[in-house]
């Protein structure tokens, strides 16, 4: 997993990807995907089911972070031009912020999901804040969509035993992703379309972002990212 600059969020960044480096040696999978993917033996928290993929070669397109007034409608406009539905983790205070753009995003068929309210690491945090992070981002997009989200993405994919107990007690699956172009770090959009284009595979859950800084490149990225993908016989889910 690849560290951002220091920066927005920056230090909590580099301090968590070790961390979550940690807890793959020692767990040996950093990875929740759904049953029946290439990917799901041995995964944390196999057992979630996705939908609207039919089977055959599937794969789940997910996006960090949003929604963003900016971005989330251009990767939204790009999503409907192809016919593709995504996952969205999407993080509380920018829903409250936002709210019309999560209605927008359930309303186009997608899946929006939680990513906490604040984006902290939730390994740090008390019991009761990080039931405060689930629970008012759940309230925040059950407010927008009408239904509560089943999945929790934790920032920065920090999971220790502890964040996967209480996930658990709120009936939450945690979800993280196999392939991860690092679109965060702005490397170009010829890089992100490369990094997934050759790292995908059926089962594979792909992680982008729609919002925290500028994704500009990402949405650049997705057009030839979903044309190949298509070409190449691949069909797209939603988890949760």
């Amino acid at each position: 997993m690849a560290v951002r600059p220091v920066g927005r969020r920056g230090v909590g960044r580099v301090r968590a990807a070790i961390g979550v480096l940690a807890v793959a040696l020692v767990a040996g999978a950093v990875v929740a995907v759904p049953t029946g993917t290439a990917e799901a033996a041995g995964a944390a928290g196999a057992g979630m089911t996705g939908s609207g993929g039919g089977g055959g070669k599937v794969v789940y397109l997910t996006f960090d972070d949003g929604p963003s007034p900016t971005y989330t409608p251009r990767i939204l406009s790009i999503l409907n031009r192809y016919g593709v539905h995504a996952t969205f983790f999407e993080i509380g205070e920018n829903v409250a912020a936002h709210p019309s753009l999560t209605a927008q995003v359930a309303r186009q068929g997608h899946s929006v999901q939680n990513h906490s309210w604040s984006h902290p690491d939730l390994r740090r945090l008390s019991g009761t804040s990080f039931n405060s992070q689930v629970g008012n981002t759940d309230q925040a997009i059950r407010a927008q969509t009408g239904r509560t989200p089943k999945c929790l993405r934790p920032p920065y994919g920090a999971v220790n035993g502890t964040v996967r107990s209480r996930a658990a007690a709120l009936g939450k699956q945690i979800v993280l992703w196999s392939v991860d172009p690092a679109d965060w770090s702005r490397p170009g959009t010829g890089a992100i379309q490369s990094r997934v284009l050759r790292n995908v595979r059926p089962g594979s859950v792909i992680l982008m972002h729609d919002g925290g800084g500028d994704r500009s490149q990402t949405a650049a990225a997705l057009p030839t990212i979903l044309s190949t993908l298509k070409a190449r016989g691949y069909s797209f889910a939603t988890l949760c």
